[in-house]
């Protein structure tokens, strides 16, 4: 028999026996489960975060991830990437320019990610809110257009229909279309893992607007104008801080997209026509 553990490092969902119960009796039934598995994330050999992720896409969140936390710049800060097996998951093995090591030296953090939360264990209160520059991008976009690309959304989503167990992130043009897509466990992995994605194809952030399959937390929104992403729509409520952030970089904020209505939050730009 195939050790599941060994599984769970190539497939990012397994199939699980499990009793059902209804009022007219129980049954054996097979459910497919979401994977998650730890991934080190190592620069120039030194440990810097383990996060639990689905293991996919795992190059795009190594990018997305080393950007949004301040790491790196640019793609170009990455000059190597590896991924490499270790007893207990992976491992991703970055080599970084000497300016974005000596930065991250000078910022250590060390913490032990969860699904639910990629603050856990800063060192200094002050490296959560770190300066990020105004979102300006001109793009008006339609409330019927982010219904429609909320609608869409499920089409690019596999995994969780196939499991009921992980969030997305999407990214649209102005028209609605949805450009990428990426799935995981951890609603912010998921986002790191579309922005690493864009950042890999050179994808313009300003040129459109992200979904996301989850609460609009301080995190979600924090990735986003990181990245230059003007538009977030969530398909749940928001945070304090995360509207607080919002109105700081202008970054248009959109809740409770669901059916035929939205909250509009910090639309400074008049970005919703």
């Amino acid at each position: 028999m195939a050790d599941p553990d060994k599984i769970a490092l190539q497939a990012p969902r397994l199939a699980r026996t499990a009793r059902l119960w209804t009022p007219a009796g129980t049954a054996v039934v097979q459910r497919e489960v979401a994977c998650e598995i730890p991934v080190a994330l190592e620069y120039n050999c030194i440990s810097h975060a383990v996060m639990m992720i689905t293991p996919r896409d795992i190059e795009d969140f190594a990018y997305g991830f080393s950007l949004t936390e301040g790491v790196i710049d640019g793609p170009r800060d990455i000059l190597d990437l590896k991924l490499n097996k270790s007893p207990a998951g992976l491992v991703a093995a970055l080599e970084i320019t000497p300016r974005c090591f000596a930065r991250l030296n000078r910022i250590r953090r060390q913490m032990s990610g969860r699904s639910g939360c990629g603050l856990c264990g800063i060192e200094r209160l002050e490296y959560i809110t770190r300066p990020l520059p105004p979102l300006s991008s001109p793009i008006k976009i339609s409330p019927a257009v982010i219904h429609a690309a909320m609608r869409h959304l499920d089409a690019h989503q596999p995994l969780n229909r196939q499991t009921g167990a992980v969030h997305a992130a999407a990214f649209c043009d102005r028209d609605g279309q949805i450009l990428a897509a990426r799935e995981d466990v951890g609603r912010h992995n998921a986002l790191d893992k579309l922005i690493g994605h864009m950042l890999r194809q050179n994808m313009n952030p300003a040129a459109g607007f992200a979904l996301i399959t989850s609460r609009c937390s301080f995190e979600m929104v924090q990735k986003a104008a990181c990245f230059g992403i003007p538009v977030l729509a969530a398909i749940s409520a928001p945070t304090a801080l995360a509207l607080s952030l919002a109105e700081e970089t202008g970054l248009t904020v959109l809740t409770l997209v669901r059916k035929d209505s939205m909250d509009i939050h910090t639309d400074s730009g008049r970005r919703l026509l």
